[in-house]
């Protein structure tokens, strides 16, 4: 059975209660206590996209992330009442797409994951392909000399955009607002994501080919053509 969201959160009460409200509104929503129930759960269910608390009964929701994140590409926004940049660096650099802190307000929240849902959830048309490195939009996949490389979902939607652009300077503020759908948010998450896409795709990720920062205007995805 798929179900839109899955919550992993040890703090039974607002864990239904955010359930309970997203199901509401129309948003099928099931709820795991534990790593371990999220590991059956996903075993016998597919979901859109996953909440996660880091602080689980068993264990932490970084080191379930780091699982998931061998086997799947479904977006995982963590969800933490700890505030420091630390932790939500951490959760961006180990494949999070990104960190919405409690306490949080139920219509906020529905907003985001409606979002997300309506995001991956479209079919992209635009594509890049040469000797080297392939983007097929069409089919969410990136391959580097012919293998499958791992991009969460939120580095697979940043570069599909770039590419979408190709030779075009798209602004970090276009980037807010049409990846994102969020002009708040920080050059801190936006860095951490463009350096990891380039740590999978380049050769040199510190000379990069195919995706370039223009100082003081933003980000600019080469074609090659």
């Amino acid at each position: 059975m798929h179900y839109d969201c899955l919550i992993i959160d040890d703090e039974e009460l607002l864990a239904d209660s955010t359930a309970e409200y997203f199901n509401l509104f129309g948003v099928k929503t099931a709820v795991a206590g534990s790593a371990a129930q999220c590991r059956s759960f996903l075993g016998e269910h597919t979901a859109g996209l996953l909440l996660l608390d880091i602080n689980l009964g068993d264990g932490s929701g970084f080191g379930l992330c780091r699982e998931l994140r061998k086997k799947t590409q479904i977006p995982i926004l963590f969800i933490s009442a700890r505030a420091s940049d630390d932790d939500k660096l951490m959760a961006l650099n180990i494949g999070g797409d990104d960190y919405i802190q409690k306490p949080y307000s139920l219509s906020v929240l529905l907003a985001k994951v409606r979002v997300v849902l309506r995001r991956y959830g479209q079919s992209r048309k635009a594509g890049y392909r040469d000797g080297r490195l392939v983007v097929d939009t069409g089919n969410q996949k990136v391959l580097v000399e012919g293998e499958p490389v791992r991009l969460t979902a939120m580095e697979y939607k940043l570069l599909s955009y770039l590419v979408e652009h190709k030779n075009q300077v798209v602004s970090k503020q276009e980037l807010f607002e049409q990846v994102w759908e969020d002009k708040f948010t920080g050059d801190g998450t936006l860095n951490v994501h463009i350096r990891r896409i380039r740590e999978v795709i380049e050769e040199e990720p510190g000379s990069p080919r195919y995706l370039t920062t223009v100082w003081g205007e933003g980000y600019q995805f080469h074609g090659g053509d």
